[in-house]
């Protein structure tokens, strides 16, 4: 009485995943999230293999809103641990190379506003006193 059953997953190769990792860490890193999405995934971390199954629980639904094979992928990408790591990982280190570039814009934003505030500050000091 034993029946084999299908698998309907779809094969995931490691090209597929690491631009899925990637995907994601680039969605999270560039809207500013990735504190928050590094907060989420590290709780959640332990409970990678129910919250991957819960996913595919509500794939159904899931469906209506989210192409159902990249839903699959993801969901997918879940269940492994090493999966998760990487993509906190890789969100570090986008976010890394992202707020450098806004760190450097922004010092060079509070140095003019210095140089600014310093040259009215003589100009107002260079009147009282004359």
């Amino acid at each position: 009485m034993q029946q084999k059953y299908l698998q309907m997953r779809p094969e995931m190769d490691e090209n597929d995943r690491s631009d899925m990792i990637e995907k994601v860490a680039r969605f999270i890193a560039e809207r500013h999230l990735a504190p928050a999405g590094i907060l989420f995934l590290e709780s959640v971390r332990p409970l990678h293999g129910i919250g991957s199954q819960a996913m595919f629980f509500i794939l159904p639904f899931a469906e209506i809103i989210f192409d159902a094979k990249k839903y699959q992928h993801f969901a997918m990408l879940m269940e492994d641990e090493n999966n998760l790591k990487q993509l906190i990982n890789r969100i570090d280190e986008l976010d890394e190379e992202l707020n450098r570039e806004r760190r450097k814009t922004a010092k060079l934003k509070r140095q003019r506003r210095k140089a600014q505030v310093k040259a009215l500050w003589n100009k107002l000091t260079k009147h009282k006193n004359a």
